[in-house]
Protein backbone atom coordinates (compact mmCIF):
# COMPACT_ATOMS: atom_id res chain seq x y z
CA UNK A 1 0.00 0.00 0.00
CA UNK A 2 1.56 3.31 -0.72
CA UNK A 3 2.25 6.14 1.59
CA UNK A 4 -1.16 7.70 1.61
CA UNK A 5 -4.24 6.97 2.62
CA UNK A 6 -5.79 3.23 1.83
CA UNK A 7 -8.65 3.48 -0.94
CA UNK A 8 -11.88 1.45 -0.73
CA UNK A 9 -14.53 0.97 -3.29
CA UNK A 10 -17.80 -0.24 -2.27
CA UNK A 11 -20.88 -1.13 -4.84
CA UNK A 12 -24.38 -0.64 -4.08
CA UNK A 13 -23.12 1.93 -1.31
CA UNK A 14 -25.52 4.80 -2.73
CA UNK A 15 -28.26 3.58 0.94
CA UNK A 16 -28.66 1.01 3.04
CA UNK A 17 -25.56 -1.61 4.14
CA UNK A 18 -23.38 0.02 1.43
CA UNK A 19 -23.70 3.37 2.51
CA UNK A 20 -23.14 2.08 6.24
CA UNK A 21 -19.67 0.17 4.91
CA UNK A 22 -19.02 3.22 3.62
CA UNK A 23 -19.07 5.18 6.40
CA UNK A 24 -17.34 2.92 8.53
CA UNK A 25 -14.33 3.11 6.03
CA UNK A 26 -14.55 6.76 6.09
CA UNK A 27 -14.40 6.86 9.69
CA UNK A 28 -11.83 4.75 9.98
CA UNK A 29 -9.24 6.96 7.67
CA UNK A 30 -9.86 5.50 4.34
CA UNK A 31 -10.62 7.38 1.05
CA UNK A 32 -13.60 6.27 -0.30
CA UNK A 33 -15.03 5.22 -4.24
CA UNK A 34 -18.90 4.69 -3.78
CA UNK A 35 -20.42 2.90 -6.72
CA UNK A 36 -24.91 2.18 -7.73
CA UNK A 37 -26.61 2.01 -10.69
CA UNK A 38 -27.51 5.94 -10.44
CA UNK A 39 -24.90 8.72 -10.57
CA UNK A 40 -26.39 11.39 -8.72
CA UNK A 41 -27.63 8.78 -5.59
CA UNK A 42 -23.84 7.85 -5.67
CA UNK A 43 -22.50 11.26 -5.62
CA UNK A 44 -24.75 12.47 -2.71
CA UNK A 45 -23.97 9.36 -0.86
CA UNK A 46 -20.34 10.61 -1.17
CA UNK A 47 -20.14 13.39 -0.56
CA UNK A 48 -22.05 13.06 2.76
CA UNK A 49 -19.17 11.03 4.03
CA UNK A 50 -16.37 13.25 6.01
CA UNK A 51 -13.23 11.43 3.98
CA UNK A 52 -12.01 12.22 0.00
CA UNK A 53 -14.93 10.49 -1.41
CA UNK A 54 -15.75 9.91 -5.69
CA UNK A 55 -19.17 9.03 -5.94
CA UNK A 56 -19.66 6.74 -9.89
CA UNK A 57 -22.22 5.08 -11.80
CA UNK A 58 -21.54 1.02 -12.58
CA UNK A 59 -24.35 -1.30 -12.60
CA UNK A 60 -22.84 -4.55 -11.64
CA UNK A 61 -24.41 -6.83 -14.49
CA UNK A 62 -22.46 -4.48 -17.35
CA UNK A 63 -18.84 -5.11 -16.59
CA UNK A 64 -17.74 -2.30 -18.89
CA UNK A 65 -19.41 -0.08 -16.76
CA UNK A 66 -17.52 -1.67 -13.53
CA UNK A 67 -14.16 -1.20 -15.65
CA UNK A 68 -14.75 2.22 -16.33
CA UNK A 69 -15.39 3.02 -12.70
CA UNK A 70 -12.07 0.76 -11.50
CA UNK A 71 -10.61 3.05 -13.80
CA UNK A 72 -11.93 6.38 -12.45
CA UNK A 73 -10.94 5.18 -8.58
CA UNK A 74 -6.98 4.37 -10.20
CA UNK A 75 -7.48 7.89 -11.99
CA UNK A 76 -8.91 9.71 -9.17
CA UNK A 77 -6.35 7.80 -5.96
CA UNK A 78 -3.76 6.49 -7.77
CA UNK A 79 -4.51 3.14 -6.12
CA UNK A 80 -7.37 0.65 -5.00
CA UNK A 81 -6.62 -1.44 -1.68
CA UNK A 82 -10.53 -2.73 -0.93
CA UNK A 83 -13.27 -4.08 -2.85
CA UNK A 84 -16.09 -4.60 -0.82
CA UNK A 85 -18.87 -6.24 -3.12
CA UNK A 86 -21.84 -5.24 -2.04
CA UNK A 87 -24.28 -4.62 -4.17
CA UNK A 88 -27.46 -6.69 -4.62
CA UNK A 89 -31.20 -7.00 -4.89
CA UNK A 90 -33.58 -9.00 -3.18
CA UNK A 91 -37.39 -9.08 -4.51
CA UNK A 92 -39.66 -12.02 -3.14
CA UNK A 93 -41.17 -14.66 -5.73
CA UNK A 94 -43.05 -17.83 -4.69
CA UNK A 95 -40.83 -21.29 -5.99
CA UNK A 96 -44.26 -22.28 -7.81
CA UNK A 97 -44.91 -18.68 -9.70
CA UNK A 98 -41.25 -17.57 -9.98
CA UNK A 99 -40.32 -16.65 -13.65
CA UNK A 100 -36.86 -17.65 -15.38
CA UNK A 101 -36.55 -13.83 -15.70
CA UNK A 102 -37.17 -13.53 -12.10
CA UNK A 103 -34.33 -16.05 -11.49
CA UNK A 104 -31.63 -14.58 -13.58
CA UNK A 105 -32.31 -11.31 -12.16
CA UNK A 106 -31.38 -11.75 -8.59
CA UNK A 107 -28.27 -14.69 -9.63
CA UNK A 108 -27.11 -12.06 -12.84
CA UNK A 109 -27.38 -9.29 -10.49
CA UNK A 110 -26.24 -10.95 -6.85
CA UNK A 111 -24.07 -13.60 -8.05
CA UNK A 112 -22.73 -12.59 -11.34
CA UNK A 113 -22.69 -9.04 -10.38
CA UNK A 114 -19.81 -10.06 -7.74
CA UNK A 115 -17.94 -11.99 -10.08
CA UNK A 116 -17.84 -9.22 -12.66
CA UNK A 117 -17.28 -6.80 -9.78
CA UNK A 118 -13.65 -8.96 -8.50
CA UNK A 119 -12.71 -9.64 -11.85
CA UNK A 120 -13.04 -5.95 -12.76
CA UNK A 121 -11.20 -4.74 -10.01
CA UNK A 122 -8.15 -7.23 -9.90
CA UNK A 123 -5.59 -5.60 -11.80
CA UNK A 124 -5.87 -3.00 -9.37
CA UNK A 125 -6.03 -4.85 -6.83
CA UNK A 126 -3.13 -6.82 -7.38
CA UNK A 127 -0.74 -3.79 -7.30
CA UNK A 128 -1.90 -2.91 -4.07
CA UNK A 129 0.69 -4.63 -1.26
CA UNK A 130 -2.04 -6.05 0.68
CA UNK A 131 -5.29 -6.39 -1.22
CA UNK A 132 -8.72 -6.80 0.25
CA UNK A 133 -11.80 -8.16 -1.22
CA UNK A 134 -14.70 -8.23 1.53
CA UNK A 135 -18.29 -9.84 -0.23
CA UNK A 136 -21.55 -8.94 1.28
CA UNK A 137 -23.36 -12.32 1.91
CA UNK A 138 -26.46 -13.40 4.34
CA UNK A 139 -27.66 -15.72 6.62
CA UNK A 140 -30.18 -16.39 3.97
CA UNK A 141 -29.16 -19.43 1.99
CA UNK A 142 -26.03 -20.07 3.77
CA UNK A 143 -27.43 -20.33 6.71
CA UNK A 144 -31.56 -19.98 7.23
CA UNK A 145 -34.09 -19.85 4.72
CA UNK A 146 -37.36 -17.37 4.19
CA UNK A 147 -40.36 -18.29 1.71
CA UNK A 148 -39.83 -16.19 -1.44
CA UNK A 149 -36.51 -16.11 -1.75
CA UNK A 150 -34.99 -19.22 -3.08
CA UNK A 151 -33.51 -17.20 -5.44
CA UNK A 152 -31.72 -14.92 -3.37
CA UNK A 153 -30.98 -17.93 -0.89
CA UNK A 154 -28.97 -19.52 -4.09
CA UNK A 155 -27.29 -16.24 -4.96
CA UNK A 156 -25.67 -15.60 -1.26
CA UNK A 157 -25.05 -19.60 -0.91
CA UNK A 158 -23.24 -19.39 -3.98
CA UNK A 159 -21.09 -16.08 -3.28
CA UNK A 160 -19.37 -17.84 -0.57
CA UNK A 161 -18.47 -21.33 -3.22
CA UNK A 162 -16.62 -18.29 -5.02
CA UNK A 163 -15.06 -16.74 -1.65
CA UNK A 164 -13.04 -19.93 -0.99
CA UNK A 165 -11.92 -20.73 -4.26
CA UNK A 166 -10.73 -17.73 -4.89
CA UNK A 167 -9.23 -17.06 -1.86
CA UNK A 168 -6.79 -19.80 -2.83
CA UNK A 169 -6.14 -18.36 -6.10
CA UNK A 170 -5.70 -15.43 -5.22
CA UNK A 171 -3.63 -15.67 -2.20
CA UNK A 172 -0.22 -15.47 -4.62
CA UNK A 173 -1.24 -11.60 -4.50
CA UNK A 174 -1.27 -11.71 -1.27
CA UNK A 175 -5.31 -10.63 -1.63
CA UNK A 176 -7.41 -11.97 0.88
CA UNK A 177 -11.25 -12.59 0.30
CA UNK A 178 -13.74 -12.53 3.03
CA UNK A 179 -17.72 -12.46 3.50
CA UNK A 180 -19.77 -10.56 6.30
CA UNK A 181 -23.36 -12.39 6.61
CA UNK A 182 -25.73 -10.26 7.70
CA UNK A 183 -28.79 -10.85 9.72
CA UNK A 184 -31.50 -8.45 9.68
CA UNK A 185 -30.18 -4.88 9.38
CA UNK A 186 -32.17 -1.58 9.78
CA UNK A 187 -32.25 0.25 6.56
CA UNK A 188 -34.61 2.09 4.33
CA UNK A 189 -36.48 -0.85 2.96
CA UNK A 190 -37.34 -2.06 5.98
CA UNK A 191 -38.09 1.21 8.32
CA UNK A 192 -40.97 1.33 5.60
CA UNK A 193 -42.64 -1.73 6.89
CA UNK A 194 -43.35 -0.20 10.04
CA UNK A 195 -42.92 -0.31 13.73
CA UNK A 196 -44.89 -3.44 14.96
CA UNK A 197 -43.06 -5.51 11.78
CA UNK A 198 -39.62 -4.48 13.09
CA UNK A 199 -40.42 -4.82 16.65
CA UNK A 200 -41.71 -8.51 15.77
CA UNK A 201 -38.57 -9.11 13.89
CA UNK A 202 -36.36 -8.29 17.11
CA UNK A 203 -38.45 -10.03 19.61
CA UNK A 204 -37.04 -13.13 17.85
CA UNK A 205 -33.26 -11.99 18.08
CA UNK A 206 -31.21 -13.16 21.16
CA UNK A 207 -29.72 -9.47 21.66
CA UNK A 208 -33.27 -8.32 21.15
CA UNK A 209 -32.28 -5.26 18.14
CA UNK A 210 -31.95 -5.46 15.13
CA UNK A 211 -29.00 -4.66 13.73
CA UNK A 212 -27.44 -1.50 12.27
CA UNK A 213 -25.71 -0.80 8.36
CA UNK A 214 -22.74 0.40 10.99
CA UNK A 215 -22.56 -3.25 12.60
CA UNK A 216 -21.66 -4.92 8.77
CA UNK A 217 -19.45 -2.37 8.28
CA UNK A 218 -17.36 -2.92 10.92
CA UNK A 219 -17.07 -6.40 10.05
CA UNK A 220 -15.73 -5.42 6.59
CA UNK A 221 -13.52 -2.92 8.35
CA UNK A 222 -12.08 -5.81 10.13
CA UNK A 223 -11.19 -8.00 7.19
CA UNK A 224 -9.74 -5.05 5.63
CA UNK A 225 -7.56 -4.17 8.23
CA UNK A 226 -3.92 -5.32 9.00
CA UNK A 227 -4.90 -7.41 11.67
CA UNK A 228 -6.67 -9.91 9.77
CA UNK A 229 -4.16 -10.08 7.21
CA UNK A 230 -3.89 -13.69 7.56
CA UNK A 231 -7.45 -14.67 7.61
CA UNK A 232 -9.02 -15.84 4.48
CA UNK A 233 -11.86 -17.31 2.81
CA UNK A 234 -13.71 -17.04 5.97
CA UNK A 235 -17.30 -15.81 7.05
CA UNK A 236 -18.36 -13.77 9.46
CA UNK A 237 -22.20 -13.72 11.12
CA UNK A 238 -23.46 -10.58 11.84
CA UNK A 239 -27.09 -11.41 13.24
CA UNK A 240 -27.77 -10.51 17.17
CA UNK A 241 -27.57 -14.19 17.60
CA UNK A 242 -30.65 -14.50 15.24
CA UNK A 243 -29.35 -17.63 14.38
CA UNK A 244 -28.71 -19.81 17.11
CA UNK A 245 -32.53 -20.27 18.97
CA UNK A 246 -34.21 -23.66 18.39
CA UNK A 247 -37.81 -21.71 19.07
CA UNK A 248 -38.48 -18.49 20.17
CA UNK A 249 -39.08 -20.51 23.69
CA UNK A 250 -35.58 -20.60 23.53
CA UNK A 251 -35.04 -16.63 23.12
CA UNK A 252 -37.34 -15.55 26.04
Amino acid sequence: MNDSKPVVLVTGASKGIGLGIARVFADKGYRVAIAARHLEQAQAAADSLETEALGLAADVTDRASLEAAVNAVQAKFGQLDVLCANAGIFPSADLETMTEDDWDLVINTNLKGMFNTVQAALPVLKASQCGRIVVTSSITGPVTGFPGWSHYGASKAGQLGFVRTASIELAKYGITVNAVMPGNIITEGLEGMGEDYLRQMAASIPLKRLGRVEDIGHAAVFFASPEASYITGQTLIVDGGQILPESLEAVG
